[in-house]
């Protein structure tokens, strides 16, 4: 076993493709499966296998992998301090509904570590896939929030998984719309005063909608709009005077001053977290991301 197959092994289980990692690392495909077959019958293992997914851990593998990212991480260490002082590459990656909030920690991060050497990941994703990438240890963190309808399903799956869910902020919901939306103004909005625009929401698969992004996803709309990523549908909201509901945090510096935030009524709050591994302690990037992403939030509710 040597340190080379074992960051083939974190490669591979971050990206998620053989292919990929294959790029990623500068060797050939052929040669990285080979190393990774090796690796598996010097160990006894089986780390990898293939779905419609993409290639995921077996529960092998998903042991196997919280061991070689320590090992990893260790000997980079060494290497940052005993050869030539060259710096240990950081490697961190994050899954998270689509919320600015977290970008903009994220964008705070990579400045403090910009200096250095470093691999970092950032995947806004779908509900589903957020809780498995950290079960997988594709993702150290995932950022999700949960509301009274969503709540019990949400905790049982994470706790399924062996997984905790640690709570950021509440937030009150709110609906983003254009700026030139003719709800702009208004000091708040009814889920009756919204029926007449398109309601845009996140793509879920085939899940249930308990893994919806957005509070009162059960409720009636006769305009249904359903994107992939946070810049279509903003460039929806502007487009089509759409609307979608979220926590009521907007980034300027990111999303620029297009989109305004409006209180929505409701019973509902949305209490917004972070998963990670149950009976693990977070690594320091980790706990420097989380941190900064509560500095973040306490400035804009300032």
């Amino acid at each position: 076993m040597t340190l080379q197959q074992l960051r083939y092994v974190i490669t591979i289980a971050q990206t998620g493709s053989f292919h990929t990692a294959a790029k990623l690392l500068f060797v050939t495909q052929p040669s990285l499966s080979k190393a990774i077959a090796e690796l598996e019958k010097e160990m006894g293992v089986f780390l990898f296998f293939r779905s419609n997914r993409g290639v995921l851990l077996t529960e092998e593998g998903t042991k196997f992998l919280s061991y070689a990212r320590q090992v990893v991480q260790q000997a980079e260490l060494l290497e940052q301090q005993y050869k030539h002082g060259a710096p240990a590459r950081r490697m961190f990656a994050i899954s998270a509904q689509h919320y600015a909030f977290v970008v903009n920690a994220f964008v705070a991060l990579v400045r403090e570590y910009g200096k250095t050497r470093y691999e970092f990941s950032l995947r806004e994703s779908r509900t589903y896939d957020i809780i498995e990438d950290v079960r997988t240890r594709r993702s150290e963190l995932g950022i999700l929030y949960l509301s009274n309808f969503n709540r019990k399903v949400i905790l049982r799956m994470i706790r399924n998984n062996e997984l905790r869910f640690v709570p950021l902020f509440t937030a009150n919901p709110h609906v983003f719309v254009s700026r030139k939306n003719p709800l702009v103004g208004r000091a708040s909005v009814t889920l009756n005063d919204l029926e007449p625009y398109p309601r845009l929401s996140y793509e879920q698969g085939n899940n249930s909608f308990y893994f919806s992004e957005e509070l009162h996803s059960v409720e009636l709309s006769p305009k249904n709009i359903v994107v992939t990523d946070r810049a279509t549908l903003f460039n929806l909201l502007i487009g089509l005077d759409g609307y979608t509901i979220s926590s009521g945090i907007l980034s300027s510096d990111l999303n620029g001053n297009e989109i305004v935030s409006i209180p929505l009524e409701s019973g509902e709050t949305m209490e917004i977290g972070y998963l990670c591994e149950e009976g693990y302690p977070l690594g320091a990037i980790s706990e420097r991301y989380i941190a900064l992403l509560r500095d973040y939030i306490a400035s804009y509710k300032q």
